[in-house]
């Protein structure tokens, strides 16, 4: 690879200097010849401005030809033509010109312009006429003309010491080329031997030597990335070790078993669920350490490549655990394909401790309880009048309408929980459709004021409204707010005695506006004002259900309040009445 590369350098230098020297042997050339012609010119102008100081004696042929033989001593050649063409008089006796003199270009320019100029490349010759207007005769056309042999000889002149300078040039040039060639080349070897350095784990700085150009800034750049994977490493290292510490503190129980079962790793919770000590049983055979019959199948059918093992286990027998057990195979690379091996190196098995989960599924088969008695008491009553109904007190004019009302009642209040069980189960399954507008709080409490002002003036309540004006108007679903404080007036109407009184007031903050509503009822117990958001608790039982309640308006209150991003809370003592408020963001 040294070699190529150095010959690749070395070769691309010289063709480039040919290059370059031929380049510039063609331009010097046509530089010369131009600048050569241009002095030629200028000569014969010279001439030319001679010829007219002294003019030839055009009515004399011998005088003609003294003027031409004294004009030819300039090294021109020097030739007097008549006005119809013909020659009066040639330095050179015309010899070598097979064309007429009238037919040159340059002398038909001076008989039409009074000058006239050319440069015949194949006689080798700069050419310039000029017409003469002598007093006492026709006129004639002078001719001067110069070799260009004397240039050509000049220019193979220069030619010779450009090439021996070009040679001289080359030759140096070769030899710097090849030095810098095999400069860059060693310098190249030593970023190649620090890179391979790099891959083997070894990241100390290599020292750049040399002048500052791009394989410095390569090699600087080699030093950051050395410096950065070194970095990495250790980051990585330090992310294995936390890792590792990690799955130790974990709360569910994790263990590592390889091909050979035997166990890798496990972390204290694995150890504790099964009451093994970690540090002796890394290592030693999983039939050892593990108990479970099934925990061990699930263990091996991993280590046979199934994915997505799952299953319950119960661990213990006085106080049975339940476990949610998690076994996937660990696949690692094939070194020689780099692909996925057929068969799992391990498995990695996880103890997730569910026994709070089947708890609180047993609460929730309380709830159910709950609510089957919710629904048996009224559809008891309508059972029961219906029967009587139709036993014949229908023909009873006495009772059969009071019964009738009694039914009517109880399926109002059967129907008033099943609405109330739907609506909370959609806002608990997130399946609540809200429609955020801005609501006037003005408009929100008035909307519900009537509806509470009927229900307190039969129980003889006095109920007022505290808004001050200005209030910003709430971002939320006017139809659910009204519901939640529509739900919060009904119990304080249904909790405060005759006589009592309720206001409904509202305050606005920075970022919320604050609804309130306060009573002189009965109260809350402090040891109950943090379930009586809970679902069918109640506080007094026999009076919620005298009063009509199904006990899942605060908790559908509470789960509206919270999707506006607000909150719902209670200030409350017995005997002095209560204070409910809610909080909703302002609008903007």
């Amino acid at each position: 690879m040294r070699a190529r590369l150095f010959w690749r350098l070395g070769l691309t230098y010289l063709v480039l200097l040919l290059g370059v020297l031929i380049a510039v042997d063609s331009y010097s050339a046509r530089v010369v010849r131009s600048h050569s012609i241009r002095s030629a010119n200028d000569q014969l102008v010279s001439l030319f401005n001679l010829a007219q100081a002294r003019p030839p004696d055009a009515s004399s042929e011998v005088a003609v030809r003294d003027w031409t033989d004294w004009m030819a001593k300039s090294g021109a050649r020097v030739t007097v033509i008549n006005a119809s063409g013909g020659v009066l008089a040639d330095s050179a006796n015309g010899a070598g010109d097979p064309e007429k003199p009238s037919d040159w270009p340059e002398v038909q320019q001076a008989l039409a312009n009074g000058v006239g100029r050319s440069v015949d490349s194949v006689r080798e010759l700069v050419c310039r006429a000029q017409r003469f207007q002598p007093a006492s005769d026709s006129p004639i056309v002078i001719r001067l003309a110069l070799p260009l042999a004397q240039i050509d000889l000049s220019l193979k002149e220069l030619r010779q010491r450009l090439l021996v300078a070009s040679l001289i040039i080359l030759v140096i040039g070769i030899g710097v080329s090849l030095i810098f060639a095999r400069v860059f080349v060693a310098r190249v070897e030593h970023l190649k031997d620090f890179s391979q350095r790099i891959a083997a784990g070894d990241f100390h700085p290599w020292l750049a030597v040399g002048p500052r150009d791009e394989l410095s800034d390569l090699a600087d750049s080699m030093n950051k990335t050395a410096a950065h994977l070194d970095r990495e490493i250790r980051l990585l290292s330090s992310e294995r070790n936390r890792s590792s510490a990690i799955l130790r503190s974990m709360v569910e129980g994790v263990a590592v078993v390889d091909a050979q079962e035997r166990l890798v790793f496990c972390n204290r919770a694995f150890s504790d669920i099964l009451n093994v000590q970690s540090v002796t049983s890394e290592g030693s055979p999983l039939i050892e350490v593990v108990r479970s019959s099934e925990l061990i199948g699930l263990i091996r059918k991993a280590l046979h490549g199934e994915e997505g093992l799952q299953s319950d286990i119960e661990i213990g027998i006085v106080q049975p655990l339940s476990f949610s057990v998690t076994a996937a195979p660990v696949k690692a690379l094939d070194a020689d394909r780099n692909v996925p091996a057929d068969k799992p190196s391990g498995a990695v098995v996880v103890l997730h401790d569910v026994t709070e989960l089947r708890r609180l599924e047993h609460v929730r088969q309380d709830f159910v309880g709950n609510v089957s008695h919710e629904f048996k008491t009224p559809l008891t009553a309508i059972q029961g009048f219906a029967e009587t109904l139709l036993a014949g007190a229908v023909d009873d004019p006495k009772n059969n309408r009071r019964f009738l009302e009694i039914i009517r009642e109880h399926a109002v209040r059967l129907a008033r929980v099943t609405d109330d069980l739907l609506k909370l189960a959609r806002i608990e399954a997130g399946k609540l459709e809200l429609e955020f507008f801005p609501v006037g709080v003005q408009e929100l409490i008035e909307g519900c004021a009537e509806t509470t002002l009927l229900k307190a003036s039969r129980k003889q309540i006095s109920f007022s409204m505290e808004v001050p004006a200005g209030i910003p108007a709430l971002r939320g679903d006017a139809s659910l707010l009204h519901d939640v404080l529509q739900n919060l007036l009904d119990n304080a109407i249904q909790y405060t005695p005759p006589g009592g009184r309720v206001v409904v007031g509202a305050a606005a903050g920075p970022h919320e506006a604050t609804v309130t509503i306060s009573d002189s009822g009965i109260g809350i117990p402090q040891a109950d004002q943090e379930r009586i958001f809970e679902r069918f608790y109640r506080v007094d039982a026999a009076r919620s259900r005298e009063a009509g309640g199904t006990g899942l308006g605060l908790s559908i209150a509470k789960h509206i309040v919270e999707a506006h991003g607000g909150r719902l809370w209670v200030e409350s003592a017995v005997g002095q009445g209560s204070k409910f408020s809610f909080s909703i963001p302002l609008a903007s």
